[in-house]
């Protein structure tokens, strides 16, 4: 017998937020499917650590390496896809980079930090959207796949801006693939649950939050960065050619039942009133 060429061989993908956590989960498993692969973030030291976590499973002959980027920044973006475009015809595309600065409840939340989450999650999706389906449209088509959450159509509480630019990504990747799907780009969406990433550390570390967590999912396990991996590889590659405009759930079946309960957590900085939107004078 004789082995199977990699899916992605001779493709060239594009990561951000690939320095770490489901990001660097994806370039990995694109990497060890073939394709050459760039990640985009903002700490050239983790790129750094990035590029050497890839060259040990990338198949022969795929190409990695980085773009130092911050996704709010559209020269950036441009040059980061310039780069990707260097190693080749870009065809799939990871829209990983994300975060939030705005737990706590909303009456609470600092305007500026909900501007910079919104900007980071939704516009620095669009942005990187904008530049690399340029490209694709004008080869004619790709891949692009955009990390989202399931706190977009699941309530968590306290979360702020996080969920609300989430769910702004899930209407950007149906808005996308309606107006692409002309030119044979596709465009989906991927709303892990509660994964294992430094990020969400303090949680998977034990306590009462992992306890409701897991309470929550039907598949009681906390996600890996290769279950989201899995289905970004398949969105990517040939087997998926007439699947787009979908935003699916990789969450253990969380999505079935309600948000977590971050209650022990946030309780203690302000409060049982707080956490119900009740400001205290001179907050």
């Amino acid at each position: 017998m004789t082995r199977a060429e990699p899916p992605l061989r001779g493709s060239v993908a594009l990561v951000t937020g690939g320095g770490s956590g489901i990001g660097l989960g994806c370039a990995q498993r694109f990497a060890a499917d073939g394709a050459h692969v760039l990640i985009a973030g903002r700490s050239e030291d983790r790129l750094r650590g990035a590029v050497a976590e890839l060259e040990k499973v990338a198949a022969a002959g795929a190409r990695v390496g980085y773009a130092v980027t911050d996704v709010t920044d559209e020269a950036q973006v441009e040059a980061a896809v310039a780069a990707a475009a260097e190693l080749g015809p870009l065809r799939a595309v990871l829209a990983s980079a994300g975060g939030n600065s705005t737990m706590g409840p909303l009456t609470r939340i600092d305007t500026a930090k909900w501007r910079e989450t919104v900007e980071l999650n939704l516009t620095g999706t669009m942005l990187v959207l904008k530049h690399t389906a340029r490209l694709m449209a004008a080869a004619g088509g790709g891949s692009f796949v955009a990390i989202s959450s399931i706190a977009s159509a699941v309530t968590h509480r306290w979360f702020g801006a996080y969920g609300v630019s989430k769910a702004g990504i899930d209407h950007l990747v149906r808005l996308a693939a309606d107006e692409l799907g002309a030119s044979g780009v596709r465009v989906n969406g991927i709303l892990p649950g509660l994964v294992a990433t430094d990020m969400v550390g303090a949680v998977t570390a034990g306590g009462p939050v992992l306890d409701d967590y897991l309470a929550c999912t039907p598949l009681e396990r906390v996600g890996r960065v290769e279950d989201i991996a899995a289905l970004a590889a398949f969105l990517v590659g040939p087997e998926s050619t007439w699947i787009t405009g979908q935003n699916i759930n990789v969450d253990g079946g969380h999505h079935l039942r309600r948000g977590p309960d971050f209650r022990t957590f946030l309780e203690p900085v302000f409060g049982a009133d707080g956490l119900r939107g009740i400001v205290a004078e001179g907050n």
